[in-house]
């Protein structure tokens, strides 16, 4: 059987700042008809900070749909026509006021394929230098510092409860 599924139609429901939201009509691979919601992003990257002492910085930041405090690596959405590269040192500029000398791609991955097409891009930063924080006039974060083993720690005991924090941690304790 052949796993795709072909477009018939598409509406756009809503065009937003940060998603759009269409429904398709689709053929399913068995010939009948079927209906898909879609998020449209533009996609995001994702960066896990490395001190030369080995301490992870983390942003602390109010998330309204989850309507609590969540703990995360920097993040931020990719503007229209900006690379993944240029992305995660604006944001890691911006959430944490420090620029790196190394950036490595740990991977790329779907957030939620099931309803978005949004990808993130993560990355582990290195040779960290402090330049001043440049937040946006609508973001409000608190930098926390953490021991690698004390931030694996709370991927497993449930603290931290972000995907791509969890993803990005869990893959830089291999790589740093």
């Amino acid at each position: 059987m052949k796993l795709t599924e072909k477009t018939i139609s598409s509406q756009m429901l809503h065009k937003g700042k940060v998603v759009n939201l269409r429904i398709d009509s689709v053929e399913l691979p068995n010939g009948k008809l079927g209906a898909r919601e879609v998020v449209e992003h533009s996609g995001a990257v994702a960066v896990v900070p490395v001190t030369a002492s080995g301490e992870v910085l983390m942003v602390r930041q109010f998330r309204y749909p989850a309507q609590k405090e969540l703990l995360e690596i920097p993040a931020g959405k990719l503007d229209p026509g900006e690379s993944p590269e240029e992305c995660v040192k604006r944001e890691l500029l911006e959430e944490t006021g420090m620029n790196a000398g190394n950036i490595t791609k740990l991977f790329s991955c779907y957030s939620s394929p099931g309803f978005s097409d949004e990808v993130i891009h993560i990355y582990l930063a290195t040779d960290l230098k402090y330049h001043g924080q440049q937040l946006d006039e609508d973001e409000f974060v608190e930098i926390e510092k953490f021991k690698f083993d004390e931030i694996v720690d709370k991927v497993y005991n449930g603290t931290i409860q972000d995907a791509k924090t969890i993803a990005g941690i869990l893959a830089a304790v291999n790589k740093r």
